[in-house]
Order: C-alpha cells, then structure tokens, then sequence
C-alpha cells in the first residue's frame, strides 16, 4: 500500500526507488556543501566596479576551459568508479588548502576574489558531473519520472546551506564554514559505487553503452568533448540553451548587485555586507521552498504529460512577462522576485528537463561534451553577459527598467530554442553530427 501511494505520488516504480532516493542523498549532500560557501561569496561583489566583477568572471571563463580540459583528460582514462569520486575528493582538498592559505595571507582581497574564483568553478562542475552520473545511471524512459524528484534534493540540500549559515556563520566564521564543506564532500564518495551497483542489480538495462558499468573509462580522445559539440547541432543546441539562461541570469545579478550597494535601504533596513549576505541566504531559501513542491509532484507529470518541448519553454515563457513588469517598476523587490522566478523556474522545471536530453546522446558526450557545456559556455556566457551589462549601464546609460525589456526578448528566444530542443527529445531522435 505505501508502495502504491508512493509511486501515484511521485511516479516511481519499485525497482526504482533505492536509486532514486540514494540520487536524492547524493545532491542534497553536493548542495548542502556549495550552499554553505554561496551566500559569503555573493556577499563579495558589491565591494567591485562592474567592470572588476566582469573582469574576475573573464578569468573565470580561462580557468573553466583548463579545468574542462584536464577533466577530459581524466575521463578518457580513469575508470568512472574512480573518477566521479576523485572530482569531488580534490575539491574537498582543494577546501582544505585554501582554509589554510587564507589563515596566513594578509591581502584580503587577493584572497576575496581568489574564494570567488573557486566556488565559482565549483558551482558547475559539482553538478555538471552528478547530472552525466544520473544520465549514465538513468535511461530516456525513466528521466521524464525522476530526474525532477531527484533535483528536489538539490533545493532542500540548498535549504540546509543557507539555513547553516543563517544559524551558524557568525559564530564558526566563513574558513570554519569551508572545512564543513569539504567534510561532506568526502562523505559522497562511497555513494557513485552504490548507484552502479544499484543499476546493476534492480535496473538492469539493455546491453547498450549507457548500460557499461562503472569498471571502464570513458576512454576516446581526450579533447572529444570540444570536437563533438562544435560537430553535433543538438549539443549546440543545448549549448544555445545555456547561454541564453545565463545572460539573462547574469543581468539580473548584477541589477540585484547594483541595488544592494553598502547604503541602499531593504524593508526599512540599511544595506552592508551582513545583511546582502542574511537577503541572500533568505532568497535563496524562499526559491528552494518553492521548489521542492514543483519538482516533487509536478515537473514529472508536466513532463509526462505536455512533452519536455513545452516543459522547458514554460519557464522562459513565464520569465519574459516578469520581465516587462521589471520593465516597468524597476525596484529591487521587483527584481528579487525576477530572481526567484528564474532560479525556482530553473531548479525544479528547466535544469530537470535540460538533464532529460542527454539521455539521448553517447557516454562519451555525457562525460566530455556535457562538462564543456555545462561549465565553458556557462562561463562564457557569465563573460559576455557581464561585458554586456558594463556596456549597457555604463556605455549607453540603459537603467534596470531598459536591461529588463532586453532580457524579455532573450527569454522569448531562450524558450524557442528550448521548444526546439524539446521536440527533438520527444520524438526520441536527434540530428546527425
């Protein structure tokens, strides 16, 4: 009976479930982790100029495309039993390491943008590897069914995050926060072997290459990842995708930045790093709410039900009219709540359904093309979204309302291409490379 009521809930079948829930666990561990680090690192960039925070993400784009590369290499050698595990041990270490660099350097901002610099690449790799781990783990049938369940781990491990640091950064301090993170880290590790040997014993899969275990490498050229999505139109596609998500992202971060400046007054209260980083936590908080419920019970049966085509035009479609009432009262409540739309829209719809189409693609592209998606054009996008902005603001004088109708065309494009993509994926074909 229990099983029953569960699987009405939430479409899962019986044979499913110790995965799915072991999946749950593992994101919600991955973004308790990361949101303990995300609201200290989002309370740094109102202290630099447009074109210093625009500046930092160009570096960050540089240091993106080595990182892709040297994991590339790694996939083409590595057995995946250990290399899901070893990405996340060497940014546990990676925690420790600058825990002790910043206790004995003195130039804090050297080693403000330099914390910057590590979440920020943390922020997507993290999660770009657990997503290729569950469409390596997970067949096109099941992914419509689960992968929205299994992204509603992420928002209340992003819940958790927040909550840590609301209760407990004042008084353990943001290194301390930083040791905690590489703690849990290291606790994933034994869970990758634990989801193979559950796809082995209850999900058995037709012999295809989504169904090798986790006893082999990726193998292939190191650099296919690059080749495969300059080559292939639906990984540019998803590409495309991307990059329109976070231009628009990108604009409205830096409007929220731009709004909470050390003086600027929120519900009656004047503005400095304390409390950006007590809104910060708290959005984040109310998007996570949000979006366990949506992912939980109803992205799965939107997906099931309209097909992923109309499921990842909804939020972009949704955000295009939210944007034209930026537009027209461009005030800082107006804007956060463009920001829990894009994001919640994002967590508990989009980034589910956009995990879905990888289904469909080759075990090489999911662990080399993914990563350069997922994490160079992202950051690619940060880049030119950022230049964007400084040369919108600063170059033409546009205020928010201006950036706001420019972000609602990107968003009718953003959700054309998702329609594009979408459709694809429901027929259950792609086009050629």
């Amino acid at each position: 009976m229990l099983q029953k009521i569960f699987s009405n809930a939430t479409q899962i079948r019986a044979n499913e479930v110790a995965a799915t829930l072991l999946s749950v666990l593992f994101i919600f561990l991955l973004m308790l982790a990361y949101n303990i680090m995300k609201p200290v690192r989002d309370a740094l960039p109102p202290n630099w100029s447009d074109s210093a925070l625009a500046l930092l993400w160009t570096y960050n784009f540089f240091f993106s495309i080595a990182a892709v590369s040297i994991y590339g290499y790694a996939a083409s050698r590595v057995r995946l039993k250990y290399l899901i595990p070893g990405v996340y041990a060497l940014f546990a270490a990676s925690f420790v390491l600058f825990y002790l660099g910043a206790s004995t350097l003195d130039d804090t901002e050297f080693v403000d943008k330099s914390f910057y610099l590590l979440i920020s690449l943390f922020s997507l790799f993290h999660v770009s590897v657990f997503w290729s781990l569950m469409s390596d783990l997970f067949t096109r049938e099941q992914a419509p069914r689960l992968f929205a369940f299994i992204a509603s781990g992420a928002s209340v491990g992003t819940i958790a995050g927040n909550a840590t640091d609301l209760w407990f950064a004042q008084s353990l301090g943001t290194l301390n926060l930083m040791l905690l993170a590489a703690v849990i880290l290291v606790a994933i590790v034994p869970l990758v072997g634990a989801l193979y040997h559950l796809k082995a014993t209850r999900m058995p899969a037709p012999v295809t290459a989504s169904a090798v275990g986790s006893d082999v490498s990726v193998g292939g050229n190191p650099f296919a990842g690059f080749r495969e999505f300059v080559r292939n139109p639906y990984l540019l596609g998803i590409a495309l995708f991307i990059f329109l998500y976070t231009i628009i992202g990108s604009f409205v971060y830096f409007e929220i930045k731009n709004l909470t400046v050390d003086g600027a007054v929120l519900f009656g209260k004047t503005m400095d790093e304390a409390l950006r980083t007590q809104m910060w936590a708290g959005v984040n908080l109310i998007i996570n709410a949000i979006s366990i419920v949506v992912a939980m019970f109803a992205t799965g049966r939107i997906a099931v039900r309209f097909g992923v085509a109309k499921t990842l035009a909804l939020v972009p479609f949704v955000l295009a009219l939210v944007f034209l009432v930026v537009a027209v009262n461009p005030l800082l409540l107006v804007v956060l709540i463009s920001h829990i739309v894009l994001k919640g829209g994002n967590y508990s719809i989009t980034r589910p359904a956009r995990e879905m189409l990888y289904t469909l693609v080759s075990r090489e592209d999911r662990f080399k093309a993914k990563p350069v998606i997922d994490i160079v054009v992202y950051r690619g996008g940060d880049t030119l979204a950022g230049w964007m902005f400084a040369g919108l603001t600063a170059g033409l004088g546009l205020g928010i309302g201006g950036v706001a109708a420019i972000g609602a065309l990107i968003a009718v494009l953003w959700a054309i291409v998702g329609l594009y993509l979408g459709r694809q994926y429901d027929r259950g074909m792609i086009p050629a490379a």
